[in-house]
C-alpha cells in the first residue's frame, strides 16, 4: 500500500496538563497502533486551550512540551507520526476565519458538545467567543489534513457531525470537491471513570492517574478507589457495577478470565476491597514502569523533544499549506497568481 493510498488520521489534545491514564486508554493506546497503518498527525492544541484558560497562559505553553512528552513515552514514534503545534500552524487560523463564514451563531450554540462544556464551566451567556466557535476551528484542523478518520469519544461525535456539514457547505458554495468528510473512530473501551467514581477522569478534578506518577502516587490513587460502599466485610456479597476498582481492571487486565472469576468470586462474597485493590495496583504498577522510564528519558533532552516538535510542525505546514492553497483558489483570493 502507498503512503497516499494510506487513510489521514488527525487526532491531539488540550495542552492544560500531562495526560493520564483516561487519555490512554481513551485513544493513546489506539494511536500508537494507528501510526503503523495510517498517515498520523497529532495536535498540541495550545490555542484551543487558551480558548478557556484566560489569564492561565502560562500553564497553556509550559504542558505543550508535557503532552509531547507523554506522547513519545507511551511509543508515539515522530518518524511515523507528525507531532506539531496548533499555534504555530497559522495556515488553520486562517482556515477557520474562512469556515466561520458557513455557520451561524444559533447553529454552534445547538451543539450538544458546546453546551455541555458552557454549562459545565458556568459561562451561561457569557461565553468567550473563541470557545464558542470551538467546533470551526476544530473543524480547520480536520479539514486542512483532509483527515479521512478521527479517534473520538462518544461526546465528540457532534463536533465530527458539525465538520462534515460544513465540508459539504464549502464544497456546495465554490462548486467542487476540495474538502474533504470524516469518519468517527470510536474507542472499543468505554470512558474511564475518575478514582472517585463520580465523574470523567481529569487532573483538575483531582481524581486522575498521570501516566508519569510515581510508585507511590500509583499505589495511593488505588487505595482511595471508589468499590461498594454496601460492601463492608470480606464475606459481604459486592457490586461490581459502578465500582471504579473493576472498571479499571476491564480496561487494563488483558486476562479477562482472570478478571471474570475476580467479579463472580466478589459478588458472592469472600473476596476483600484490598485484595482486588492490590490484584489493581501490581497491573498499573507494571503498565506505567515503562512509560514512566521512557518520559524520565526524553525529559532529560527537552531540546531534542522541541526539535520533535518543529520538525513536526514544519511537516504539518507544508500539508495545511496546500490544503489552504486549493480552498483560496477554490474562493477566488487568488489576485498575485498568474
Amino acid at each position: 500500500m502507498t503512503s497516499t493510498s494510506l487513510p489521514t488520521i488527525l487526532t491531539g489534545d488540550r495542552t492544560t496538563g500531562p495526560l493520564h491514564l483516561g487519555h490512554y486508554i481513551g485513544s493513546l493506546r489506539a494511536r500508537v497502533a494507528l501510526q503503523h497503518e495510517a498517515r498520523q498527525f497529532l495536535l498540541l492544541a495550545d490555542t484551543q486551550a487558551l480558548t478557556d484558560n484566560v489569564g492561565r497562559h502560562q500553564r497553556v505553553t509550559a504542558n505543550v512540551i508535557e503532552v509531547a512528552l507523554d506522547y513519545l513515552a507511551v511509543g508515539i514514534d515522530p518518524a511515523k507520526s507528525t507531532i506539531c503545534i496548533q499555534s504555530q500552524v497559522p495556515e488553520l487560523a486562517e482556515l477557520s476565519q474562512y469556515l466561520l463564514n458557513l455557520v451561524t451563531v444559533a447553529r454552534l450554540e445547538r451543539n450538544p458538545t458546546i453546551k455541555e462544556e458552557i454549562r459545565l464551566r458556568g459561562f451561561e451567556r457569557d461565553i468567550p467567543a473563541g470557545f464558542l466557535t470551538y467546533p470551526v476551528s476544530q473543524a480547520a484542523d480536520i479539514t486542512a489534513f483532509k483527515a479521512t478518520h478521527v479517534p473520538v469519544g462518544d461526546d465528540q461525535l457532534p463536533m465530527i457531525e458539525q465538520t462534515n456539514e460544513l465540508v459539504r457547505r464549502f464544497n456546495h458554495t465554490v462548486e467542487r470537491e476540495v474538502l474533504v468528510e470524516c469518519a468517527p473512530v470510536l474507542s472499543a473501551v468505554p470512558r474511564l471513570p475518575g478514582i472517585d467514581g463520580k465523574a470523567k477522569m481529569s487532573k483538575s478534578l483531582g481524581n486522575a492517574i498521570a501516566l508519569g506518577a510515581t510508585p507511590d502516587e500509583i499505589a495511593q490513587a488505588v487505595k482511595d478507589m471508589y468499590t461498594d460502599p454496601g460492601h463492608l466485610r470480606v464475606s459481604d456479597p459486592g457490586k461490581v457495577e459502578g465500582n471504579v476498582v473493576f472498571a479499571f481492571l476491564d480496561a487494563f487486565e488483558p486476562d479477562v478470565q482472570k478478571v471474570d472469576a475476580l467479579k463472580a468470586h466478589y459478588r458472592r462474597g469472600g473476596l476483600g476491597d484490598s485484595v482486588v485493590k492490590q490484584v489493581l495496583n501490581e497491573r498499573l504498577q507494571a503498565l506505567l514502569e515503562p512509560i514512566r522510564t521512557r518520559r524520565r528519558e526524553r525529559e532529560a533532552d527537552r531540546g531534542e523533544v522541541l526539535e520533535v516538535l518543529r520538525r513536526g510542525t514544519l511537516r504539518a505546514r507544508e500539508v495545511a499549506g496546500q490544503t489552504l492553497s486549493e480552498v483560496k483558489r477554490a474562493m477566488g483570493l487568488t489576485y498575485f497568481e498568474h
